[in-house]
């Protein structure tokens, strides 16, 4: 098995990204295709005593879509763009999985571009793992589709369920619609008609979210635009940040609570564990016809390798191969009422 990895995405490329597919590939045995500038990809191998070591190979790639670019733009003036080269490697059967911690924007529309659409699904999202105070959930879309119809979020709600029951072990996911309120009128002309539609969709709906209930564990998935759920992930992570900052500030204000922290270390690193988005280490677009994890801008050596350690189960779980039945069986017409529905 073999990952294709955007080895220039990322604020830092290509020196975590190498690092920590080098780190998955001793872990899991994983082959690697590091994709982008050669001679810098070249550089960074050569500061592993173990890289000859290793399945590496090293795909040439010359451009890079930076962070600011215009995706769709920047796809079209960078044939040889490293996500671009990546996606076709995926494509043509020469990869099982994609990684890329770059422009999300690119990725998406290189992805959908390369892969092609699952047969059903309209839109890919992102689904992202959140730690909540029972388990772990799934939140999507992150990020991929902005401008979502009910029909969209009702896929989202379908894809989602698979993930959770693939990725998280839960035979029956609560699916939850996020809103501004629990009654199913309130909300946007987009939640109130994604209410109905769920209601006769082949999940376990159980009605809306509210944000502050989206780390309690209520739902075992939650569903919402791009936007929205983009916003909420970028909201999350920065209180985490916060939270992290203000306590380490408190506990080491005085001699008598800098003791506390001592003592309370353990305690405090698991908090970190389990908040920390590095842990899983990137998101899988569903919906596109193969297998791609989205990482963060920021990702460190540590979250490149659980991202690529988690293509590399996911590849061998077949997951994209489980939605797209799981899909075909769902036997309900996205978006359109059933009879007798108005």
């Amino acid at each position: 098995m073999r990952i294709a990895i955007d080895a220039m995405g990322g604020d830092f490329a290509p020196r975590h990204i190498v690092d920590g597919a080098l780190a998955a590939a001793r872990s899991v045995g994983c082959g690697l295709a590091l994709v982008g500038r050669r001679d810098a990809i070249q550089g960074e191998l050569d500061r592993h005593a173990d890289r000859d070591r290793l399945d590496v190979r090293v795909v040439d790639a010359p451009d890079v879509i930076a962070m600011a670019e215009a995706a769709a733009a920047a796809l079209r003036r960078k044939p040889k763009a490293s996500i671009r080269v990546a996606a076709d490697l995926v494509a043509a059967g020469e990869a099982a999985a994609l990684f890329s911690a770059g422009h999300t924007g690119a990725t998406v529309m290189a992805a959908h571009g390369a892969l092609g659409m699952l047969p059903g699904v309209d839109r890919p999202a992102l689904a992202t793992t959140i730690p909540t105070r029972r388990q772990p959930a799934v939140l999507l879309d992150t990020g991929a589709t902005v401008g979502c119809r009910p029909p969209h979020l009702v896929q989202f709600a379908v894809m989602g369920s698979v993930f959770a029951r693939v990725a998280l072990g839960l035979e029956r996911p609560r699916v939850g619609l996020l809103s501004i309120g629990e009654e199913e009128t309130k909300g946007t002309d987009l939640t109130r008609e994604t209410h109905r539609l769920l209601k006769g969709a082949p999940v376990h709906f159980i009605g809306n979210v509210e944000a502050r209930d989206a780390y309690s564990g209520v739902a075992d998935v939650i569903v919402c635009d791009g936007f929205t759920g983009n916003v909420v992930l970028k909201v999350s992570e920065g209180l985490v940040e916060t939270v992290e900052a203000l306590l380490r500030e408190e506990l080491s204000s005085t001699f008598a609570r800098r003791i506390g922290y001592l003592l309370s270390r353990r305690a405090f690193r698991r908090f970190r564990r389990r908040v920390d988005y590095s842990e899983y280490g990137g998101a899988p677009l569903v919906g596109v016809a193969g297998l791609c994890i989205v990482g963060h801008g920021r990702s460190s050596a540590k979250a490149v390798r659980n991202a690529v350690v988690l293509a590399s189960r996911f590849a061998a779980e077949g997951l994209v191969d489980r939605v797209r039945r799981e899909i075909a069986a769902a036997s309900v017409a996205w978006g359109e009422p059933k009879a007798g529905q108005s």
